[in-house]
């Protein structure tokens, strides 16, 4: 029996500690808190690392915080539209929508394609069909309405810009959320969710759903779930190439994920990060930008959550 372990991420960006009040940090804190709890539930009682992804982030997909579920920023023709991934390391199946429509939790529904289906990635009108069949549980448009990102529409609609998860012009940040896991039966597994873009273009799709690109899992080497400009991650195959350092040219969890994000990303002009971890419990949160909500837990040591970069 292997040690379980559990990390989390809730996006990266410049996230500065001048910008932010007591009690926003303290949300964010508590959010990325009840992630890990909630994973920590299904991975202490013997559950899989599949569960206990879903679990985290369904938490932060139901928190308004995080650019995810509830949480989702307005496309430019004021909808929600929402991108979500699943992998299982024990057998590379994986499941991911694009432009899900109210949706409470698309990582569930990314489950459920991976599950239920013939096929890895659904998208726009069939996922929406498919998620019917399937009796998901969908929302009105009044559960997604929060104010902060109705402004952050309007104020983009305004300058008539495609932004990322922001507050203020210079407080830039990439709204993601992710998680990867470690059971105690050695089975690894990741998933992100996303809100995308605000005023971003109908079909626009990022890094989220694309596996390889913004998730993935293999026992064989790690669990990625990243969080950044999704067009770079997407070019770059992030998630794939760390897995790939670590397989082909021996590298480390650590040697492979500083190569990629502080080294490649850069060079391309990548910004973001990702959560990683390995197969013998070894975590890294790797990121370029000011900061990124992470959290992480091994079994029997105390949880870790930060924003800040140093």
């Amino acid at each position: 029996m292997k040690k379980y372990a559990i990390a989390v991420h809730g996006g990266a960006g410049t996230i500065l500690r001048s910008s932010m009040t007591p009690e926003k940090e303290l949300a964010y804190r508590g959010g990325l808190e009840a992630a890990i709890n909630a994973a920590e539930v299904v991975l202490k009682s013997g559950g899989s690392s599949l569960d206990a992804v879903e679990a985290a982030i369904r938490q932060l997909e139901d928190n308004p915080y995080f650019n995810a579920g509830k949480g989702a920023v307005f496309t430019h023709e004021g909808k929600h539209e929402m991108d979500a991934s699943l992998m299982n390391g024990k057998d590379l199946m994986a499941g991911a929508v694009a432009g899900a429509q109210n949706i409470k939790n698309p990582i569930t529904l990314a489950r459920t394609i991976m599950e239920k289906s013939e096929h890895v990635f659904l998208a726009g009108p069939g996922a929406m069909a498919f998620a019917k069949q399937q009796r998901m549980e969908f929302m009105p448009d009044a559960y997604f309405f929060e104010q902060l990102r109705y402004d952050q529409l309007q104020q983009a609609l305004k300058s008539n810009t495609v932004v990322m998860d922001h507050t203020l012009p210079q407080d830039k940040k990439f709204g993601t959320v992710g998680a990867v896991a470690l059971d105690v039966h050695g089975n690894l597994a990741a998933g992100t969710s996303t809100g995308g873009m605000t005023n971003k273009k109908n079909g626009r799709v990022g890094d989220t759903p694309v596996i390889g690109a913004g998730t993935y899992a293999n026992n064989a080497t790690c669990a990625i779930s990243c969080t950044g400009h999704g067009e770079f991650f997407i070019r770059s195959v992030v998630a794939y190439d760390i897995s790939c350092l670590m397989e082909y040219k021996g590298y480390t969890l650590k040697q492979a994920c500083d190569l990629v994000v502080h080294q490649k990303l850069v060079k391309l002009g990548g910004e973001g990060g990702l959560i990683a971890l390995d197969a013998n419990g070894n975590i890294e949160m790797p990121f370029n930008s000011e900061g990124m909500y992470r959290a992480s837990l091994r079994q029997d040591d105390k949880m870790y959550v930060d924003i800040y970069k140093d």
